[in-house]
């Protein structure tokens, strides 16, 4: 699988008439992520698979950056600060080499502003021109999320549901359901939309 050169970014986006800018993670980046994640929720970060408020484990990834295994892309706004974080999950072998995993936190004052859509949409045109088949995700059926809604908005189809399979911060059992994208299809009805 080639690896993606970055050229293409920094992109800025006008969205609801705010400037903001999407780039690859970068080392520079360590700390205004780390306050990015200081500010999401204890709830949204109580889905994710890390402890997102320890400066170690932000330092690792820094550390670790390997875009051709995950590619971070961040989204900026004019005050410098990230607003949200979606990652390519790429294998680099094996039966899985033509899947990869998306995953996104958007800042909850961001929310339903199309930023989110906007990384996912990246995600998926970085994962179409360099060999990717299909993007999955993988969220949590928690209360008020509006996650599921918005895959689905982009293209994303479910494809399973594993039931009680996760639980919310109040310890009530979640669904996950995981969702597919086809990025053939995806990259000619995205084409048509432009």
């Amino acid at each position: 699988m080639p690896v993606y050169e970055m050229t293409a970014y920094p992109k800025t986006l006008e969205l609801d008439g705010e400037s903001i800018t999407i780039m690859p993670l970068r080392a520079e980046h360590e700390s205004a992520l780390l306050d990015f994640f200081l500010r999401v929720s204890e709830e949204d970060r109580f889905y994710l698979k890390e402890d997102v408020t320890s400066p170690r484990v932000i330092s690792r990834w820094i550390s670790e950056l390997d875009y051709d295994r995950a590619l971070p892309l961040l989204a900026v706004n004019e005050a410098g600060q990230v607003v949200a974080d979606g990652t390519l999950m790429r294998s680099r072998a094996g039966a899985r080499k033509h899947i990869g995993e998306v995953r996104i936190v958007v800042d909850p004052r961001y929310r339903q502003h199309g930023i989110g859509s906007a990384v996912i949409r990246e995600l998926a045109e970085i994962a179409h021109e360099t060999g990717l088949e299909k993007l999955v995700a993988e969220v949590v059926d928690a209360p008020r999320s509006r996650a599921i809604a918005t895959m689905q908005a982009l293209g994303f189809v479910q494809i399973a549901t594993l039931p009680n399979h996760a639980k919310d911060v109040a310890g009530r059992p979640c669904d996950i359901v995981i969702s597919e994208l086809s990025l053939g299809r995806w990259s000619e009805w995205w084409q048509m939309r432009r």
